[in-house]
């Protein structure tokens, strides 16, 4: 992870492809550089959580922020 403080926080919604679905506001997830575009936030949200047959991912809301990073380096996935 780049040592840039920066952080995204979202709402998002998720739609599962075996029915179902998964919604969050204010999620937070450290990012490298200052930005990064709804797609490769929604690619992201989806690795870093694991999820498994998604269908579609909606990002509604987004912002970066400067933050320290609250991972460490090991628990990156």
């Amino acid at each position: 992870m780049d040592a840039s403080p920066h952080r995204v926080v979202f709402d998002f919604e998720i739609e599962f492809s075996n029915g179902g679905g998964l919604q969050g506001q204010d999620f937070r997830l450290d990012i490298e550089g200052d930005d990064i575009d709804d797609a490769a936030l929604a690619d992201y949200l989806v690795r870093d959580l694991r999820l498994l047959m998604v269908a579609q991912v909606r990002i509604l809301r987004r912002r970066i922020i400067v933050e320290p990073h609250k991972r460490t380096p090991q628990e990156t996935a």
